[in-house]
């Protein structure tokens, strides 16, 4: 029996999560016994607690409670309550996602203890190292001994950087694995569309115009910190609201419900707090994020996750932020790159509004991503021990 300590901190990755837990169950749970961390990186309870319930991820066996702080000494204190529990579980490997802080820090604890790392979103690039994300990523596939990427472009990427693309086994860290398996946010995205569909009423209960609405996300720190950049998106949401009589409906993370009326201009706060076209939500849970995405007209985000799920879901998106990973999409011309630049936004807005020759190729694989990988972990692990 493998042990797989599995550790996560921030929505996408219990999203991320749900997938390969529900894979274990399905088809490893006599291969695979995994253990939880969660690292408390997200406190809010509709950022965290939510998220378990609703997608019926097992319950955390540790929490690690760091909450909200510095990169450096919440990341300090994540290897501290990390180190603690993998010298006693003393697993076969540890398991992260994506590019958060608790992402980095468990591959940087579990390297230093010569356990391995199974990174999955791996080989994903902003190249833009002013982004602590881009950090967190590459010193996390740089660590990591089997490396899963959602895309072509990821896998080309660490190819680059110096990946083998046929390395034998067995693996480890000087030796990793690298494969292009698909994405698990697809596999999410097929099995909790019919739940949106059939359970969520968050459309119907807080007034939204099903049928014409724009859905908006901002969580980044270089958006939500900087109050020229956050009143630059906002004016621009505000304008397309009022120029295309459309609804913006903008479920706040808590970072930027925390930071609006304190970085926002003054006459920009003002002007979107009485507009009847600008919808401000408490954090939503998963489920009710789907079907906003399913219903939507657009997607304005800085989000990597939602740039995807929109994809999914057939929306065009405009990405406010100067780059993404995701370049797939935009190369498709499904979405377009506008920074927190108010005339870009809304040009964007426009090209996207009368654009109808959109196509979706299958860029994310087939929705099997979860299986592949429990497959992989486990032919890996087992070998190592045999």
């Amino acid at each position: 029996m493998i042990k797989l300590i599995t550790v996560i901190g921030a929505r996408p990755q219990f999203i991320k999560a749900a997938a390969i837990s529900r894979a274990i169950g399905l088809a490893y749970s006599d291969q695979i016994k995994e253990k939880i961390v969660h690292t408390g990186q997200h406190y809010d309870e509709n950022m965290s607690n939510v998220f378990f319930k609703e997608m019926k991820i097992p319950r955390p066996d540790y929490n690690l409670k760091v909450g909200s702080s510095t990169h450096g000494r919440q990341t300090a204190s994540m290897i501290k309550g990390l180190e603690d529990i993998l010298v006693k579980e003393k697993p076969d490997g540890v398991l992260t996602y994506g590019d958060t802080n608790s992402t980095l820090s468990a591959a940087v604890t579990a390297s230093k203890l010569h356990i391995p790392v199974i990174h999955v979103e791996a080989g994903l690039r902003s190249f833009n190292k002013r982004m602590p994300e881009e950090i967190n990523r590459i010193v996390c596939d740089h660590v990591a001994t089997l490396l899963f990427t959602p895309t072509e472009a990821g896998y080309y990427n660490l190819i680059q950087e110096g990946f083998k693309e046929n390395s034998e086994p067995p693996y480890s860290i000087d030796r990793p694995k690298i494969y292009h398996c698909g994405d698990i946010m697809y596999d999410n995205s097929l099995h909790f569309a019919e739940l949106a569909r059939t359970s969520s009423t968050l459309i119907h209960e807080d007034g939204i115009d099903k049928d014409n609405f724009a859905l908006v996300t901002i969580h980044r720190d270089n958006n939500t910190d900087d109050p020229k950049r956050l009143s630059a998106l906002f004016d621009a949401i505000y304008t397309i609201a009022e120029n295309h009589e459309i609804q913006m409906v903008i479920p706040m993370h808590p970072r930027t419900a925390k930071l609006l009326k304190k970085n926002l201009d003054a006459k920009i706060y003002k002007a979107i707090s009485k507009s009847d076209r600008i919808k401000l939500l408490p954090a939503v849970s998963y489920v009710d994020m789907i079907s906003l995405e399913m219903n939507c007209k657009m997607v304005l985000t800085d989000s990597g996750g939602v740039q995807k799920e929109a994809y999914f879901y057939k929306k065009p998106t405009i990405i406010m932020r100067s780059e993404t990973e995701w370049v797939e999409l935009v190369h498709n011309g499904n979405a377009i790159v506008a920074d927190a630049d108010k005339e870009r936004i809304i040009e964007a807005y426009e090209v996207l509004s009368n654009k109808t020759d959109f196509t979706h190729p299958l860029f994310y694989g087939d929705g099997k991503a979860a299986m592949f990988i429990c497959d992989e972990i486990v032919k890996t692990l087992s070998a190592k021990d045999s």
